[in-house]
This record gives structure tokens, C-alpha cells and sequence, in this order.
């Protein structure tokens, strides 16, 4: 009893990330930018840690999310900015340049800043077993209204992840949905990291969308699936935190993984078992 008491507010953000982080993940992967999660992760982290240099408020503070959120969503624009229809230089290479400066500006803030290797830490572990119940419901609604916003313009976003080519032929400007796009994404990620962190945040956004994506080509059945995979992963990691006195966010993370290794070692079996069929 009393661990499911102590579990009910870290459970319970994990609820409110899964499904939100599911659906994000899943056009990051069919946009074929996978690192723009992490470098977008990584920007939002430098905002707080520059908030904490400048003016002494840690993570979770309001200085902190300003800041987490204004960094964030200059990315946004950076990467928004930098899709090309027929460019020489791939933008994941640009995503990854980005993460790359956004981590060693991170690590140089953090040496001048009261305590900045332990808000390094935490900003990449991240901390949810301490959030509160008014931070559970207050990302809730924020979630709710990012989530309307995809769901009233699911038709174009769905088209751009999907189809790019066609987006451009029909005449829509990608440029600003990719804005609208990054600019959410941005908002969500601002959320999340100072929540769970980095590592959990990035895991959340990709490892539930690669079984979503090799499942099934509905967007219903991949949401299901791939928050169905979060919520079984956050179970395990959240058991194994309070059982073993683990962090919870890499136990998170690594759930994730061994559920990510099942389900591949599953297909393989699968596909071995049909080529055995077909060949007699």
C-alpha cells in the first residue's frame, strides 16, 4: 500500500507523457529526423541550464521553463527553417551538428553555475518520482490543448510526415507547418524534460513508435500500441526503481529496451517461420 502510494504521482505523469510522446514519435520517425527529439531535448536542457546560470532558479522553476521554452522553440525554428525539398547537405546532419554544440554549450554553462554538474544530471536522468500532483495535472492540460491542435490539423500534418513531395505539389506552405510542428514539439519537450529528463524522453518518443510503425499502418492502431508499450515499460521501470532503488528514468529507459529487444527477436522468429513455410 504504501508503495503504490509513493508510485501513484510518478505512474500517473507517466500516463499523461505516453500517449502525447507516442504520437509526436511516430512522425519524427516517418519524417526521418529520429535525432531532432534529442537534439530539440538537448536545446530545451540548455535553457535551463542557462536560466540556472543567469538567475539561480533550478529546473521546474518558472524562470527555468521560460527559458527551456525560448531556446526550444529558436530550435524549432532552426529546424523548420532548414528543410530543403531538394538540398545537397541531408538535415540530419544539421539536427546532429545541433545537438552536438547544444550539449558541449550545456556542459560549459553548467562549470560556471552553482551546482550545474548535479542539474546536468538530473536534467538527463531526470527526476519523476518527485513530481507533484499539480505538475501531473497541469501537463496534462497542456498536452490536451497541443494534442487538439494536431488533432484539428491532423490531415496536414499527417500528409507532410507521410507524403512530403505531395504536400509540396498541392501548394501547402511545409515551411510553416514544419514550424507549427517543431514549435509544439518544442513545447511538449520543454514539458518533459524537466520532468523525466533527456534519456526518458527520447526513449519515450522512439522505441514505442519503431513497434507501432513495424505493427500496423493505421494511426489509431499505432498510437494504442506504442502507449500501450510505454505504459507496460513505465510499470517495469517504475517496479524496479522502488524495488531495487534504481534511478527511475534510465529503469524506464531500459525496460523500454528489453521490451524493444523482445519484439524484435519476436519478428525475426516470425519471418523465419514464413520463409520456412514458402520454401516447403
Amino acid at each position: 500500500m504504501e508503495a503504490l502510494e509513493f508510485m501513484a504521482a510518478p505512474f500517473a505523469a507517466c500516463l499523461v507523457l505516453v500517449v502525447i510522446h507516442a504520437y509526436l514519435g511516430l512522425h519524427v520517425l516517418l519524417r526521418e529526423v529520429i535525432f531532432v527529439d534529442l537534439a530539440l531535448a538537448q536545446i530545451a536542457a540548455l535553457g535551463s541550464v542557462v536560466a540556472l546560470a543567469v538567475t539561480g532558479h533550478p529546473p521546474g522553476t518558472p524562470a527555468s521553463y521560460t527559458f527551456s521554452l525560448g531556446f526550444a522553440l529558436v530550435g524549432a525554428a532552426i529546424f523548420s527553417l532548414t528543410r530543403m525539398r531538394h538540398g545537397r547537405v541531408p538535415q540530419e546532419a544539421i539536427i546532429g551538428i545541433t545537438f552536438v554544440i547544444a550539449s558541449a554549450a550545456a556542459i560549459l554553462v553548467a562549470d560556471r553555475a552553482p551546482e550545474g554538474a548535479e542539474q546536468i544530471k538530473e536534467l538527463m536522468a531526470g527526476a519523476i518520482l518527485w513530481v507533484s500532483w499539480p505538475k501531473v495535472i497541469t501537463t496534462l492540460l497542456v498536452y490536451a490543448v497541443v494534442a487538439l491542435f494536431h488533432y484539428l490539423f491532423r490531415r496536414r500534418f499527417i500528409l507532410i510526415s507521410e507524403h512530403p513531395e505531395q504536400a509540396f505539389a498541392q501548394g501547402l506552405n511545409v515551411r510553416l507547418w514544419d514550424f507549427l510542428f517543431y514549435a509544439s514539439f518544442a513545447l511538449v519537450i520543454t514539458i518533459s524534460v524537466q520532468i523525466a529528463g533527456v534519456l526518458m524522453v527520447f526513449s519515450y518518443l522512439v522505441a514505442p513508435a519503431i513497434i507501432a510503425l513495424a505493427a500496423s499502418e493505421n494511426w489509431g492502431a499505432r498510437i494504442l500500441i506504442a502507449s500501450l508499450t510505454s505504459v507496460a515499460a513505465s510499470v517495469l521501470g517504475l517496479f524496479a526503481s522502488y524495488q531495487w532503488d534504481l534511478p527511475s528514468g534510465p529503469a524506464i529507459v531500459c525496460a523500454l529496451a528489453l521490451i524493444l529487444l523482445a519484439f524484435g527477436g519476436w519478428r525475426l522468429r516470425v519471418a523465419r517461420r514464413s520463409h520456412e513455410l514458402e520454401a516447403g
